[in-house]
Parts: C-alpha cells; sequence; structure tokens
C-alpha cells in the first residue's frame, strides 16, 4: 500500500510503500478515503512537537474511510460501514482519564492506503457528510464542540481567527443560539466570517488591542472566548472576557508574553484548557451535526500524491477551515 512517513532527510514527509495491515481479534481494516491536518500535525511532521516521534511514523490523527475487513469478535462494524477515526483512541467516556497514545506519535496515523485498528476507536459517519467533510470532525469539530459546551442563547461567543477549530466553534455557537464574535486579519476573511453568521469582526493587525474592542462591542465582555493563540493572545481574550466569563484553551499557536494574572484575577474567569473529547462526546456531536446537516468548512482538498504541498500550504498559506487530504 501506499503511505506516507516522518523523513529525516530534511523534507517534511516522503512516501513509502508498506504490505497492507490484517486485522487482528478485535480490529477493524479500514480503506483511508480522506484525512485532514491539524497544528499538532505539523509540529509532528516538522520536528516540533514536545515528544519524540520516531522516523517512519506515518503521520495524522484525523481520517474517514470505508471499513474493508474485520477481525474475530467485531460487533461494532460491519465491512461497507463509513467510518472515522478518534483523537483519543482509548477515551470512550467520562472525565478526561490521562494522554494515553496517538496516532502520529506513539501509533502509525491515517496519511496511508490502509490501516488497521481496534474497533472501539472508531465512530460511524454523519450520513449526510463526505469522506472528505467527515475527516475533518475528529479533532478540530470536537474541539470546538468541547470549547462552546454550555453556551446558550443570549450569550457572548469570541472566536480567534479562521482555522478549522474557530469555524466550527462559530457555527456551533450560532446553533446554539449565541451571538459569536471573530477575530481575523482580512477584510475578505471577516466577509466570510460573516456569512457564516459571525455578527461582528475585528481585525487584529489594525486593531492590535482587540480585547477592548470586544468588550465595547458586547457591552461589558465575551461569556466564552476560544483561546487558540495562547500565549502570544491570552492578554487580549483576558481583556475581552466578560466578568465570570470562562476562557476555553484550546490551542498555544502565538509566541508572546503570557497572561497578566492580576487582570486576570479581577475578572473573575474561568481558564479551562481543552483535551479534545471523548468517543462519547464525539458520537453526541455528530447526532446535532446530522440533525442541523451541519457542513464543516473545507479551505482546499489535496490529491493524497501531493500531501506534501498540503503541509506547505497549512504552514504558510491563507486558510479559512480544514486542509484535507484526499485518497
Amino acid at each position: 500500500m501506499r503511505t506516507f512517513q516522518i523523513d529525516t532527510g530534511g523534507s517534511l514527509i516522503a512516501p513509502a510503500t508498506r504490505p497492507a495491515p490484517t486485522p487482528s481479534a478485535g480490529e477493524v481494516l479500514v480503506r483511508v478515503k480522506a484525512s485532514s491536518i491539524n497544528a499538532r500535525d505539523l509540529l509532528i511532521v516538522s520536528g516540533r512537537y514536545p515528544i519524540e516521534v520516531p522516523p517512519g511514523r506515518i503521520p495524522l490523527s484525523d481520517g474517514a474511510g470505508v471499513v474493508e475487513a474485520v477481525g474475530d469478535g467485531v460487533s461494532r462494524f460491519r465491512v461497507g460501514d463509513r467510518v472515522m477515526s478518534t483523537f483519543h483512541p482509548t477515551w470512550l467516556y467520562g472525565p478526561f482519564p490521562q494522554w494515553g497514545e496517538f496516532h502520529g506519535t506513539q501509533r502509525d496515523g491515517w496519511l496511508t492506503e490502509y490501516i488497521a485498528l481496534g474497533e472501539q476507536s472508531l465512530v460511524a459517519m454523519p450520513d449526510h457528510l463526505s469522506f472528505e467533510e467527515a475527516a475533518t470532525l475528529p479533532c478540530a469539530a470536537l474541539t470546538a464542540w468541547s470549547a462552546v459546551s454550555g453556551v446558550g442563547p443570549g450569550d457572548a461567543l469570541l472566536v480567534q481567527g479562521s482555522g478549522g477549530v474557530s469555524v466550527f466553534a462559530l457555527q456551533f455557537g450560532r446553533l446554539a443560539g449565541a451571538r459569536v464574535l471573530a477575530t481575523t486579519s482580512s477584510e475578505e476573511k471577516g466577509r466570510r466570517l460573516g456569512r457564516l453568521g459571525a455578527s461582528d469582526v475585528v481585525n487584529y493587525v489594525s486593531t492590535p488591542e482587540w480585547g477592548a474592542q470586544v468588550r465595547a462591542l458586547t457591552g461589558g465582555g465575551a461569556d466564552r472566548v476560544v483561546e487558540i493563540g495562547g500565549a502570544g493572545t491570552l492578554a487580549q481574550s483576558i481583556e475581552a472576557v466578560a466578568y465570570g466569563g470562562q476562557i476555553a484553551l484550546v490551542g498555544n499557536l502565538a509566541s508572546g508574553g503570557g497572561m497578566d494574572v492580576t487582570r486576570f484575577f479581577r475578572r473573575a474567569a474561568t481558564l479551562r484548557s481543552i483535551s479534545v473529547g471523548s468517543r462519547s462526546d464525539f458520537e453526541r456531536m455528530n447526532k446535532v451535526i446530522g440533525r442541523h446537516r451541519l457542513r464543516p468548512v473545507i479551505d482546499r482538498v489535496v490529491p493524497f500524491d501531493q500531501a506534501p504541498e498540503a503541509f506547505a500550504h497549512f504552514e504558510k498559506g491563507p486558510r479559512f477551515g480544514k486542509v484535507v487530504i484526499g485518497h
């Protein structure tokens, strides 16, 4: 089978061929139809991830495909079922247990033609979605779902930028009846965010003190802030959050000085880190996606043979939504 793996020769990933796996007892063999890139994946393939990843590892945690074969004892799926990966292969339900093994780091990932994995670490696709759309859900969508959990009508939700998590958070916030505000770097992205339902868009390039602008627009601050930048944007998120509000920390993509603890203390706000979600959370989210016929926003679909170009675009190109690799 064709696959891509982490390279040691200076490029991000390199093509390779391997025998197709055979499912063991309790495992499912999936023919991968699409996979998608998250910020974590870029860190992994570029050697910037905080844990060591062995050369030759197949990257990508998120994918969707068709069940080709099942091992002995499998009961959750049958041949022909359309399935998706789960980001946490062993977190099935309940509170977050601990960090375990993940596809793309300790386990081979989804940038391949076939993958064999335990039946418990798969979920069924929403019927109305294509494989390319479904491949965007396991990490970005579920992270956004967890980040906006509890937001409802009358609440003000702030999302940062137009990456996968932020766009999903905007969509889920609108489904929940919240007023959604967004930050962005360009007028064109701002218009697209508005078409998705953002009531107000603040350009963080022309308005670097965007936190104060959000407080002014909302008359007191956002009840929930989906924090993508981390250290580089947290100070402005603290300025933007309402008294007693919550900042959902889902990423740490921007360099910077971090938070003013005194100002944060005065907000009487909560800072909560988001660890994507469990399989049970994923299945509940998928029911809502199916009920409302929600469609993920895809920036572009890149053919499998051009996977390195997909990573290059993810790192340097202007993106709006998810970057997907078609198989």
